[in-house]
């Protein structure tokens, strides 16, 4: 595990430039512009495994971003969680003008505010879910570099005015084999049923609508098994709610608990995973511009 000393040698007196090497910075100009400076895109992986939300990443994973990335994954550089995160806060912004330019729906709030999420208009906190290390990678690398990400984008995306907190609730039920030489379809099979909500997380989720947050997007098979936990852990605690409410007798009005889950569940989405975002993806999943005018209403 990396040294407190070793984190503060980063941040005074960095090596080199995390993307390209240049000496005496954490991250040059010209490779903070390629990993935070460019415009999100929605991407999808092909093949898109089943369940998978919409994606938007900040970059495409090559190069500099790719550099800069396993530098704070691999080699604990911490140091680069604020560009990162702000690449990332970029990418959940994206989503959710994605979310409010789709028709109204369960992900839409057509009251008047013109479809903008209720999470932008400072109703209801944007919850950004991380999507889960194993327990064991965080142990080797000394830290949990998706959870890092995420809280920097939420910090940036409330100095936007954008109300964001991190929700780490998603964990490993079951042991996965490493995936960096499995294909597509082999890491669906080695991750479906493999996340679960913490105890009592479930209950959590439905403070806000749900962004998924990972550090990058290769298959998008954790995404949509970490879409699917959500959204069965949101079932779930709903039905209770429900169920709970008829036993006891609770009248469904206005400032009831349950009627409030209901009713942000129609309005803004509460604890429905409307979207997901990346710093970076696979540059082969990168929707080109064109087509992703023609689909930028498909945010489930």
């Amino acid at each position: 595990m990396r040294g407190w000393w070793q984190d503060l040698t980063d941040l005074v007196l960095p090596a080199e430039c995390a993307g390209c090497g240049r000496p005496r910075t954490v991250l040059c100009p010209r490779c903070r512009a390629a990993v935070a400076g460019g415009v999100p895109r929605r991407v999808r992986p092909v093949p898109e495994p089943p369940g998978l939300p919409a994606v938007y990443a900040a970059a495409g994973y090559a190069d500099e971003v790719r550099a800069a990335v396993l530098a704070h994954k691999e080699r604990g550089l911490m140091s680069l969680a604020a560009p990162l995160g702000a690449a990332l806060a970029g990418a959940v912004r994206a989503g959710l003008r994605g979310t409010a330019a789709g028709p109204s729906g369960p992900t839409s709030a057509p009251d008047g505010h013109g479809g903008r999420p209720a999470a932008m208009r400072g109703r209801a906190p944007v919850l950004l879910v991380p999507v889960p290390s194993a327990r064991r990678a965080v142990r080797a690398r000394g830290h949990d570099p998706t959870r890092r990400i995420a809280l920097a984008a939420a910090a940036g995306l409330r100095r936007g005015g954008v109300a964001a907190q991190v929700l780490a609730v998603l964990r490993q039920r079951r042991g996965v084999s490493d995936q960096s030489r499995l294909g597509s379809r082999q890491r669906r099979e080695n991750l479906t049923g493999a996340l679960t909500t913490a105890a009592g997380g479930a209950g959590l989720l439905l403070a806000g609508p749900v962004v998924l947050v990972d550090d990058l997007m290769t298959t998008g098979a954790s995404l949509a098994e970490a879409a699917r936990a959500v959204t069965s852990a949101v079932y779930s605690a709903r039905v209770r709610e429900e169920m709970e409410a008829y036993r006891t007798g609770r009248s469904r009005k206005e400032g009831n608990p349950v009627y409030r889950a209901s009713e942000l569940w129609r309005a803004y989405g509460a604890g429905h995973v409307i979207c997901a975002a990346v710093v970076a993806a696979s540059p082969d999943s990168v929707v080109e511009k064109q087509e992703l005018t023609k689909n930028v209403h498909r945010c489930r």
